[in-house]
């Protein structure tokens, strides 16, 4: 050991997630370090070996501790980097026999490469080695003896000896780590900035209700407990480093143990957490036990619906809910967040008034729908995401007065109404009809811009991609208005609510998978039965405003070979089979398409409903090829195309306006003498082909082909019914 590296102030960096520099030089301060310059994650610092080792054991916001034994302002190339590293004294730093890693962090334009970095690093510790007679350091990745840091950016390099060896996040404790987990020092930070240090002092209660594996609550009771959150870690980086103090860092870990024991029995505050998922809860449990607090962290199994306030608490002084509830990365996760949100404020409200409130979410325009003004937000990041901190102060209720509820904007409340007066509408032709799936409302107010739709019982909303001139901000917030909204009109579960983000389409986009759930359930169409899925694709399987179509051909498939073309789901198919009434159906079909997937959930549709097989096929081919090719006559033919196709099943592009001549005459080909073409689209601004009503006999019944759901948007599609002419008396015909 080197006396005067014990006594002198040593160069340090110290590393921290981004957004906690501040709070990591406060903490440095308080340990006996004087911190320097901060860079973005890290501080700049001095401090005697006994303060450098205790920053390895009590910071609870570091990540690493890093002596640095050189810091250069002019190094760009290999061969400057090379030789900086051989002028550092490595052998006082670096044991005979003991191994080495290096970390290098940073580029150059000649240095492209971290690994290639980190083995010029390692060849300029050997030049000063061998250059003084000394073996050469063995390389050992993944537990070497010391772990040696290189940061090289802009031409400054920083190199030093890693004192914290395995990152200082890592306590140890945490092997079941739950669903989302939440590293340690963000935990710590989170609670800093809430204060908690000081209520614990006092203490006060805390309680997580959304605990998942416990972090914020092991952190929590480490700082009430005046535990060093690294007390249970056996070795560190420098019990490989040469100059290694050992008496003084026993000296350092006595007086810990000492602190933690004394900590534990002196500590008043009461610990709660509350999570619904059974593995969540023993995960925490575990966790606790190996951090050495279980018995100050009380755990039970609930959801926020069941949140009070512990028993115990009437003479404790206010306390602090803190909680890292989920962000919503998913779009199809947030109608569930936002009534978890919304939940988690009212419970809040009713049972821990005038304590505070804090709580961490990748998603501020979520935290609103806690109904309670932040007046401290801090900005951090969780990994990669853009996060917040929200810091809240719960009300004392007003005497007699009900539970406040997040209120709606007036933009939320017209929303509300429009469902309301749309569902009152409705009310009548859904009685007499008995249909179960329908559209409630398509974007008849500008601002909220989606379409929803309930599917016995289930509610299916897409959200219209805003136009580049709306600010996405108020477009994400009206979308969280809307999915507040609709589970308490509509009297669904969130759970029941899925969402989507519908933007135009290219090809069969449309059709691609959205998710891979395979949750599907069956729903009623008229005699038939049918299976949807909410969640997977953009579509569900079902195409609602086609329902009178479907129903038509029902009515028309009596006695008849059907053929249905881009058949999709085969739900058209289904009511051609199952028919109207006591006439009965088509007597054989055919359903083409070129998505083996499709093509298998319009197989279960028919398994469904008990169709033969063997009169009822599907074939996988594209439509346009297989009418080139086909022999067969049907007395009743459905074509239904996609608008626009570049599939790559496909050899040509399909355009709708542009193909739909060639698609009409050749399925006009395969269509019997009496029987009848029906050819609808959903190209908005669709003209037929002027030159079909020359050639055929051609009927629009577009207008009669919309239920009163979809009666706002008459140009939806297009339906012709399309026969062959009769030929002309004493004609050649």
């Amino acid at each position: 050991m080197n006396p005067t590296l014990s006594t002198s102030a040593l160069d340090l960096l110290v590393t921290c997630p981004r957004g906690l520099e501040e709070l990591l030089a406060e903490e440095l301060s308080a340990l006996g370090a004087t911190p320097g310059k901060s860079t973005v994650g890290a501080v700049n610092a001095r401090a005697d070996l006994a303060t450098a080792y205790r920053l390895c054991l009590w910071s609870r916001l570091a990540n690493r501790v890093i002596l640095c034994l050189t810091r250069e302002q002019s190094v760009s190339t290999p061969a400057q980097l090379r030789e900086a590293v051989a002028a550092i004294p490595w052998e006082q730093h670096l044991a005979l026999a003991a191994s080495l890693a290096v970390d290098f962090h940073g580029r150059s334009e000649e240095i492209r490469h971290t690994r290639f970095g980190a083995q010029t690093v390692k060849d300029g510790v050997v030049d000063r080695l061998q250059g003084r007679g000394l073996p050469r350091p063995m390389v050992e990745l993944k537990q070497p003896d010391l772990r040696l840091y290189a940061n090289l950016h802009r031409g400054r390099l920083v190199v030093g000896i890693d004192f914290s060896g395995e990152s200082l996040h890592r306590r140890g404790y945490r092997r079941d780590v739950g669903h989302a987990p939440l590293k340690e020092n963000l935990a710590a930070a989170l609670l800093l900035r809430a204060g908690w240090p000081e209520l614990a002092r006092q203490g006060a209660p805390l309680v997580d209700p959304l605990c998942g594996a416990g972090t914020l609550l092991i952190e929590a009771a480490l700082m009430a407990a005046d535990m060093a959150p690294n007390l249970a870690r056996e070795r560190f980086g420098f019990h490989g480093w040469a100059g290694h103090d050992e008496a003084a860092w026993r000296e350092l870990r006595r007086e810990a143990e000492a602190r933690a024991s004394i900590g534990r029995k002196r500590c008043r505050s009461r610990l709660f957490g509350f999570d619904q998922s059974p593995a969540a809860l023993a995960a925490a449990k575990a966790n606790a036990m190996r951090a050495g607090i279980p018995a100050l962290i009380e755990l039970q199994g609930a959801g926020l619906a069941g949140l009070v306030r512990p028993l115990g608490l009437a003479e404790a002084p206010p306390g602090l809910v803190i909680t890292n509830p989920p962000y919503g990365e998913r779009l199809g996760e947030l109608p569930e967040l936002v009534t978890l949100y919304a939940r988690l404020g009212e419970r809040v409200r009713t049972a821990f008034p005038g304590w505070r409130l804090a709580v961490f979410t990748g998603n501020p325009d979520l935290g609103h729908r806690i109904g309670l003004r932040a007046h401290k937000q801090y900005a951090l990041r969780n990994g990669p995401l853009e996060t917040k901190l929200l810091l809240m102060a719960v009300p004392e209720p007003e005497d007699d007065a009900p539970a406040a509820r997040p209120s709606r904007s007036e933009g939320a409340q017209m929303f509300a109404n429009r469902l309301e007066k749309n569902r009152k509408r409705l009310k009548k032709w859904l009685k007499k009809s008995g249909e179960s799936c329908y559209r409630l409302y398509d974007a008849d107010m500008p601002e909220y811009s989606m379409a929803v739709d309930v599917y016995a019982g289930w509610v299916h909303v897409q959200e219209y991609a805003a136009p580049k001139s709306v600010d996405a901000g108020h477009a994400q917030k009206r979308l969280f208005e809307a999915l507040a909204v609709i589970p308490e009109v509509l009297e669904v579960d969130p759970v029941r609510v899925v969402v989507k983000r519908r933007q135009r389409q290219s090809g069969r986009d449309q059709y691609q998978k959205q998710a891979a759930t395979g949750e599907r359930f069956e729903v009623h169409e008229g005699p038939a039965r049918l299976w949807v899925n909410l969640r997977d694709y953009l579509d569900t399987g079902l195409f609602l405003d086609h329902r009178p179509v479907r129903r038509m051909l029902g009515e028309m498939a009596a006695g008849k070979r059907f053929l249905n073309l881009f058949c999709y789901t085969g739900a058209a198919t289904v009511q051609a089979a199952l028919g109207r009434g006591d006439a009965g159906g088509a007597v054989e079909s055919v359903s083409v398409d070129l998505s083996n997937t499709y093509l298998q959930w319009a197989l279960d549709n028919f398994a469904l409903n008990r169709l033969d097989p063997e009169r009822h096929r599907v074939v996988r081919s594209d439509c346009l090829r297989w009418l080139q090719s086909a022999r067969a006559e049907f007395d009743l033919i459905f074509m239904d195309p996609p608008t626009f196709s570049n599939s790559k099943k496909m050899k040509d592009t399909l355009d709708i306006q542009r193909d739909h001549g060639r698609l009409v005459r050749l399925a006009m080909a395969r269509l019997a003498p009496g029987g009848t073409l029906v050819f609808s689209n959903n190209q908005r601004r669709f003209t037929l082909d002027v030159d079909l009503a020359d050639h055929y006999a051609v009927e629009e019944i577009s207008a009669r082909t919309f239920d009163p759901d979809f009666s706002r948007k008459p140009d939806l599609h297009h339906v012709f019914l399309i026969c062959h002419r009769e030929p002309r008396e004493g004609s050649d015909a």
